[in-house]
């Protein structure tokens, strides 16, 4: 049996198409694992790796000098192994008269220097920004890079635990705003997945236009390929993380990387609603 686990934003992929590469492979028995302490995350799967708690873990981020280094201090080596690409979606309540959002607006409402709809064009009407919270995982990590340029998120931020539960909070805030993992935002029926763009002549959905209203009969897809150009502003790379110590934990990690890697995987990953990585 082998224990793996980590981000969030891996959820899609664990629930769809984990179960057909242990049809292919039965002889790699996989057992996600939450971690024993704090939120699932790609921080708190890449420590229970290096712990020697999983065998392989999945990140939305790459890995840090500190986490490479930590792995040599336990005598080991890390490797990431890239297999799909993410967007981070800007969700809205659905109510909210906003034509998009520029980076550098995204940047002023999560540091607390725009805090009413109406210095973004939208209505008066007070900015609810939820976030989760920052040591849970790649996602607000990549955020914080990214939009904040390493800046903490602002007090005025709403911390909520899981991305259930601030899509359910968004659905009931009408001047809420929350960011996450593509995938899981952009075919939600109860909120509103906003255009960002570097400058605001340059808006670009996350999701095919037009924007889907008729949900659930029809649900937003996902703007593969914004994505894969490099024309949404905010995308990243999902990773496999080994240890390098030639055990069967590596290829127990190794075999699950490179089965994400083939034709078939690949197409699983895109029905997940992930980007093929090739």
């Amino acid at each position: 049996m082998f224990r793996y686990g980590g981000s969030s934003s891996w959820a899609p992929i664990r629930l769809s198409v984990d179960a057909a590469l242990q049809a292919a492979r039965p002889e790699y028995r996989l057992q996600y694992t939450d971690p024993a302490n704090g939120s699932p995350g790609s921080g708190t799967g890449i420590k229970a790796l290096i712990d020697g708690n999983l065998a392989f873990a999945q990140s939305s981020r790459p890995l840090s000098d500190e986490e490479y280094e930590r792995a040599q201090i336990r005598g080991t080596t890390l490797k990431q192994i890239a297999i799909a690409i993410d967007g981070l979606a800007v969700a809205v309540n659905p109510t909210l008269a906003v034509p998009g959002l520029t980076i550098e607006q995204l940047k002023g409402i999560y540091a607390g220097q725009i805090n009413n709809w109406q210095q973004v064009g939208g209505p008066s009407l007070p900015i609810t920004p939820i976030s989760r919270d920052p040591r849970s995982g790649g996602t607000v990590d990549l955020f914080i890079e990214q939009v904040l340029g390493g800046q903490p998120l602002s007090n005025t931020v709403q911390i909520a635990a899981t991305t259930t539960q601030a899509l359910r909070q968004l659905g009931a805030t009408p001047g809420g705003i929350y960011f996450a993992s593509a995938p899981e935002v952009v075919p939600q029926c109860s909120i509103k997945p906003l255009p960002i763009g570097r400058a605001a002549n340059t808006l670009v959905p996350p999701y095919q236009e037009p924007l889907i209203t008729q949900c659930p009969n029809q649900r937003n897809q996902l703007n593969t390929r914004a994505f894969q150009s490099g024309e949404y502003p905010l995308t990243r790379n999902l990773f496999v993380v080994v240890k390098q110590n030639g055990g069967v934990e590596q290829q127990a990690g190794e075999a699950y990387a490179n089965l994400l890697l083939t034709e078939q995987g690949q197409e699983l990953v895109a029905q997940a609603g992930f980007v093929k990585s090739r």
